[in-house]
């Protein structure tokens, strides 16, 4: 029975939480997985729910933060050199960066057999200047060598990886995209959408555009607040736009909604062009009341609000960045570049424009996209990985 150590960033609500969480519960019964890591950060929404749901007792390492800092990320690191020394794993896979290095390192330094990571995304592009963005791709192409495998979400993400940045050999990347339990997006949507539009005062005859996300600087929420201003002075039907998240920058998406004397408000009281909600815990729900989602990031790996809204049938406006094109059916939405806003502006004024063409065709495609985004072949394709790097255990 192979021990798997698995170490996530941080426990905030994200689809990384339960991918970690479905690989943690859902692998074959002989694998034994403890799943670790830190705790949310100010602004963030917890999400431990995820894993107790399933029956998981996560341990929360309280020292891994998400910003670098010596002290806190050492302590962290000595924390999880203790954690694999009493459950003396045979596999320790690190998921998303911080969680990446610090987990890596603890266990080269342990002498674990097989050290797996999966890049959920990267920050070599949009998130640094040059010189701390070469620093971050010299320590991740020494911690490459160290590993025995690379996991990559897309084949978009694998190129990346080994011929963009030039992190480790394409032979060393495998590609498992992510897996979840779709079901709940494509159930009782008839029930969910009148509870979502009825808790927001969204009329029938309104068009409910959303974007769902952290609120930080990367997530760029300010070309969809300028999209939905041209929008709105495009066409005639009747819209209404939700930001669902919360984060760093959203006193700074207020005032700049302000700034441009745009109509917004943050509870259900009085529903203007701009509702900021903050975090949704049931996206099932708000992709049932929303009719067209968006995303505009300047960088990303595999967004999985946009697979959730595939699947509950949504057609999606977005920029094209990271794995997203790998990832959107060519019926279920428009992309662009992230530096087009034109393009995207067009774009979403023909999704609004062409709603029921586009609505179809986002539901004939939902059925494909539950199928290949299951976190059993999720499973199925990481236990097979695991097979193949198990020659090192035995």
């Amino acid at each position: 029975m192979p021990k798997v150590l698995r170490i996530i960033n941080r426990f905030n609500l994200g689809g990384i939480s339960y991918n970690v969480s479905y690989l943690s519960r859902y692998m074959p019964q002989e694998c034994d997985t403890l799943l670790i890591g830190g705790p949310e950060e100010e602004g963030e929404e917890s999400s431990l729910y995820i894993p107790h749901s399933l029956g998981l007792k996560p341990v929360v390492i309280e020292e891994m933060r998400r910003s670098i800092n010596p002290f806190s990320d050492y302590f962290a690191y000595r924390r999880i050199k203790k954690i694999i020394r009493e459950f003396k794993p045979d596999i320790v896979h690190t998921h998303a960066s911080k969680a990446g290095a610090i987990g890596r390192m603890a266990a080269i330094h342990c002498g674990v057999p097989v050290i797996v990571h999966t890049f959920h995304g990267h920050v070599f592009q949009g998130y640094f200047g040059s010189f701390k963005t070469n620093i971050f791709k010299f320590i991740e192409r020494y911690l490459a060598k160290r590993s025995s495998a690379i996991v990559a979400i897309s084949q978009i993400q694998k190129k990346e990886l080994s011929e963009t940045y030039s992190i480790c050999e394409a032979a060393k990347i495998e590609v498992v995209p992510l897996g979840f339990d779709l079901d709940r997006f494509t159930e009782n949507q008839a029930e969910k959408r009148k509870n979502f539009r009825s808790k927001y005062g969204l009329q029938e005859d309104e068009l409910a555009i959303g974007i769902i996300g952290r609120l930080a600087p990367i997530k760029n929420h300010y070309l969809f607040i300028d999209a939905i201003e041209q929008l709105s002075k495009s066409t005639n039907k009747k819209i209404k736009a939700l930001i669902i998240g919360d984060g760093e920058t959203k006193q700074e998406l207020m005032a700049y909604l302000q700034q441009k004397q745009l109509p917004y408000s943050t509870d259900n009281t009085k529903p203007e062009l701009f509702i900021l909600t903050s975090w949704i815990r049931e996206v099932d729900i708000a992709l049932a009341g929303l009719d067209l989602v968006c995303l505009t990031s300047k960088n990303e790996g595999t967004p999985v609000s946009l697979i959730e809204a595939q699947a509950a049938s949504r057609y999606i406006v977005t920029t094209n960045v990271g794995g997203i094109k790998d990832i959107l059916h060519p019926d279920c939405g428009l992309l662009s570049a992230p530096d087009d806003k034109d393009t995207y502006i067009k774009n979403l004024i023909y999704a609004v424009t062409h709603f029921e063409e586009v609505h179809k065709k986002a539901g004939s495609a939902s059925v494909e996209v539950v199928q290949k985004f299951s976190y059993k072949r999720l499973c199925s394709d990481m236990w097979r990985l695991y097979q193949k790097l198990g020659e090192k255990i035995k």
